[in-house]
């Protein structure tokens, strides 16, 4: 029997990246080695022994989509890092099982792997570009085989702190332009950064708009609408 470290499952309305604002059902993983200096979700990079069927993380989903009029039909499979190989194989059978069940689902990539087998079950793919403030570097052979082979269901998204973070993922973005003769599908998203414990970060939040202006606009800038509504400590919003 398929065992899953499942740190939470709950319906909330996606707060950032291209479904901004959409209604679905959060399956968030315990677990992640990254590392990422200004991860907000720190309380989940530790493993845990205790860990849920298959058939209960199902039965959850289930419960809470059928708790609606108009049953929510769309999971987010999150983190942590699904994609860890502790984890993996039993994110793809989920994906594979719910998929069955008619939902539509996304998984949150964290920029460090890629499943071939598991983004190819899913509906979409939400790909990190790892900037300079997070410490973390991404591969960037992972980062233009998501864009050419899965760019017409995924997204790019980087965590955007200042302008060096904008400035390194701008010259990538361009060599990533020119490598592939400008044919690239995924969307390339840019989120400012909240730092921890702060507030709305209505500068920085301009600064990236105006310097993405200022380079042609070739990324969408998309701020994390959770964060702005509940606060940037309050969890599973």
């Amino acid at each position: 029997m398929t065992r899953l470290g499942v740190h939470s499952i709950y319906r909330a309305t996606e707060g950032e990246g291209v479904f901004v604002g959409t209604p679905q059902i959060f399956v968030r993983f315990q677990g992640c080695t990254i590392g990422c200096i200004n991860c907000d979700s720190k309380e989940t990079w530790e493993f845990t022994d205790k860990t849920s069927s298959i058939e209960d993380v199902i039965a959850e989903v289930e419960e809470i989509a059928g708790q609606y009029p108009n049953r929510v039909k769309r999971v987010s499979i999150t983190g942590g890092d699904p994609l860890h190989p502790q984890h993996a194989g039993g994110v793809e059978e989920l994906a594979g099982k719910l998929k069955q069940l008619g939902y539509f689902i996304n998984i949150e990539a964290a920029g460090t792997r890629v499943v071939d087998s598991l983004f190819d079950v899913v509906d979409f793919v939400s790909f990190d570009f790892k900037t300079p403030s997070t410490g973390v570097v991404t591969n960037l052979k992972l980062l233009e085989k998501t864009m050419t082979q899965y760019g017409k269901k995924a997204q790019i998204k980087s965590v955007i702190t200042d302008k060096k973070d904008f400035e390194f993922t701008y010259d990538i973005y361009q060599n990533m332009l020119k490598k592939n003769d400008y044919k690239l599908d995924a969307p390339w998203v840019l989120t400012p950064c909240y730092e921890p414990h702060e507030e709305f970060p209505k500068d920085r939040f301009i600064d990236i708009i105006t310097m993405n202006e200022d380079f042609g606009s070739p990324f969408r800038v998309i701020g994390q609408q959770h964060k702005w509504i509940h606060g940037p400590s309050k969890r599973n919003v």
